[in-house]
């Protein structure tokens, strides 16, 4: 196995676990893996579909204000513990991302 693959992230709100991602690819700088909601996901799923759909579409400036409130209200932890930066996509049973452990450039 490579770097990062077996490792399980995880995607928190403040306490609460909005889901584990079980990470079984490293496309460095995109890691992938099974993504298993927790009790806060169902309040955030909608958003994270809308974030999706406008990807697809590719209609970007309404992704990022999609995507903002997302990214303000959680924190991606590595088995070492929370990033400081992160873009995350989950459409269950699939969660992908990348991550810095700097904020990104603007």
């Amino acid at each position: 196995m490579g770097l990062f693959t077996e490792e399980t992230w995880r995607l928190l709100r403040g306490a609460e676990l909005v889901g584990e991602i079980r990470i079984d690819e490293a496309d460095f700088p995109w890691l992938s893996g099974a993504f298993v909601p927790g009790p806060a996901w169902p309040e955030l799923a909608p958003g994270f579909a809308e974030c999706r759909r406008l990807a697809e579409a590719e209609e970007w400036e309404a992704w990022e204000r999609a995507y903002d409130p997302l990214e303000a209200a959680c924190a991606l932890h590595s088995p070492d513990g929370p990033v400081a930066e992160f873009l995350l996509h989950v459409e269950p049973p699939r969660a992908w991302f990348r991550f810095s452990e700097e904020p990104f450039e603007e």
